[in-house]
């Protein structure tokens, strides 16, 4: 069974840090690009990040450089997120997500991706 399942959200103040993981299964990690999104509410979503199957290739939102890292361990079938100095605006619900089969390569066009995990809630507050 094909799963995206995020974890590692809760509450920080501002400045804090979280690490969110996307545990994947049912299908070989390497082969796919992963991206993270962000919907925080009466936002659209927003792509944060994503990274090649391979880790190669990588590609941050402006309003998320020098703050946050992507990265993957595909032989843990697993791909993070660091997110440091955050910041009250980084409020939202995160969403790992699979882009389609063939397409290895990084993009942040939500459209490319076909699967999604249920997400995970990281609220930045004082």
């Amino acid at each position: 069974q094909t799963q995206l399942v995020e974890s590692g959200g809760g509450l920080v103040q501002p400045g804090g840090s979280l690490r969110l993981s996307c545990a994947a299964s049912g299908f070989r990690l390497e082969e796919y690009a992963i991206a993270w999104f962000r919907q925080a509410p009466g936002r659209e979503r927003e792509a944060v990040s994503c990274i090649s199957g391979d880790g190669s290739i990588f590609h941050y939102a402006d309003s998320v450089k020098g703050r946050f890292t992507i990265s993957r361990d595909n032989s843990k079938n697993t791909v993070s997120l660091q997110m440091n100095s955050l910041k009250v605006e980084d409020t939202a619900v995160y969403y790992c997500a699979r882009r389609r089969f063939g397409k290895p390569w990084c993009t942040i066009s939500a459209s490319e991706y076909n699967f999604w995990g249920q997400g995970t809630q990281a609220t930045v507050s004082s």
